[in-house]
């Protein structure tokens, strides 16, 4: 019985095994599919519109605020706010800061990350959560929002700023986040009830979602990076022989890469937002004048290719064209001018006067209308002809019959 079995799970093993695989056409969606290669980080569209790393960098960092401080407001759980920050750095590594608005583009993260972590928040909220931020951080009066045409238009930027970041990341908007990574691998190292260690690691991990962390490395990387950085700092060894993240398959450069780009974070500077918003506005408006000289070039372009086109010159190279075509063709004999006249040349049918034209039209209308006459005369000759023809043939053999039978009389008479 027990060599049955075993032969028996063998073969379903090999049998899952052996299973092929779903082909779902050509799109591929992999948790690890979302992360961003090397050459994307070089050079971003923003810095391709004339933005440079740095005022990148502290704008990333201000939106990832934004949302942090606008979800607190909502009463959003963290996940979802994780989302959304991710969200918006995935989307400005695709488009530009100077092209997008980043307070918009905020807000419709933010929006759109309630739905897919299903707690829902109106649009309403959301735009009266940043107006407060907005007044609190300039330091004004607090005062509502009022509902007007700018409410209306704001709300269409938002719903639109949430099509475009679908549109951008593809629709695939499932992120697996490292928080509960952190639980489960501190409970592998018994420290689950070390509340200190706990704290900060999370802490390490929210401040990580400004930086550009999430999108260099995979979830398990950065679980092991936020625990080695927090375990380092309070002085608690961890395992060392073999090294503990070893046994979660994660290699230690990458999570000292990782540390490195998280203690970053922590010597910059705070940002200005107004000298932000700033810079981007003077970028947009050479943006704008560029473009609008483009589009001026190029309507001026096509202008010229008009004008070429309707020269006189361009007209006697088509007719040069033309000839020499007429001259490689065979020469077949043109028509005689009393049924047609396609064989006089455009410039003595333009020299031509209209009432010429018309007159010209009317005689050949005249001349078709008395052929068609014509050719109706002559065939109802000829139906006549039929006509008589059969007749008299009928009479002729009428005679004929007659005469033979008055002769049949006359013979019987006598």
């Amino acid at each position: 019985m027990t060599a049955t079995s075993a032969s028996s799970q063998t073969k379903t093993a090999t049998v899952t095994t052996t299973k092929p695989q779903k082909n779902y056409g050509k799109i591929i969606l992999t948790l690890y599919n979302c992360l961003l290669p090397e050459n994307v980080f070089k050079e971003t569209p923003s810095q391709s519109d004339g933005l440079d790393l740095e005022t990148e960098t502290d704008l990333r960092i201000l939106g990832c605020e934004l949302i942090q401080t606008a979800g607190i407001l909502l009463k959003l759980p963290q996940v979802a706010m994780a989302t959304g920050q991710i969200y918006l750095q995935r989307f400005y590594y695709s488009k530009s800061f100077v092209r997008y608005p980043m307070e918009t583009m905020a807000m419709g993260s933010i929006y759109l990350a309630s739905k897919v972590e299903e707690k829902p928040c109106r649009i309403r909220d959301v735009i009266n959560v940043f107006h407060h931020i907005k007044q609190v951080r300039s330091q004004k009066t607090i005062a509502p929002l009022i509902v007007d045409q700018n409410y209306i238009e704001m709300k269409n930027q938002v719903i639109k700023a949430e099509r475009r970041i679908l549109k951008e990341l593809g629709f695939c908007v499932h992120v697996k986040h490292p928080h509960k990574l952190i639980v489960v691998y501190l409970q592998v190292l018994q420290y689950e009830k070390h509340r200190q260690l706990m704290q900060m690691a999370w802490n390490y991990m929210n401040d990580a979602l400004r930086t550009d962390v999430f999108m260099r490395f995979p979830p398990e990387t950065i679980a092991c990076a936020c625990i080695y950085l927090t375990a380092r700092k309070i002085g608690l060894p961890l395992p060392n022989n073999p090294h503990w993240f070893l046994l979660f398959k994660v290699p230690e450069e990458d999570i000292r890469e990782a540390c490195f780009r998280i203690l970053q974070l922590y010597k910059r500077p705070k940002v200005n937002p107004e000298e932000l918003e700033a810079r981007v506005d003077m970028l947009k408006k050479i943006y704008q004048a560029n473009k609008h000289m483009q589009a001026q070039k190029d309507r001026e372009n096509a202008k010229a290719e008009e004008k070429k086109l309707e020269s006189p010159t361009a007209s006697t190279s088509k007719d040069v064209r033309r000839d020499s075509k007429k001259e490689k063709s065979p020469k077949t004999p043109p028509l005689s001018s009393k049924y047609h006249s396609s064989h006089k040349s455009k410039k003595e049918r333009r020299s031509r006067s209209p009432y010429d034209r018309k007159r010209e039209y009317s005689s050949k209308r005249h001349k078709s209308r008395s052929r068609d006459r014509e050719m109706d005369r002559s065939r109802e000759r000829r139906m006549d002809d039929k006509r008589n023809r059969g007749s008299s043939r009928k009479y002729d053999d009428y005679e004929r019959s007659k005469s033979s039978r008055d002769s049949r009389d006359d013979k019987r008479k006598h």
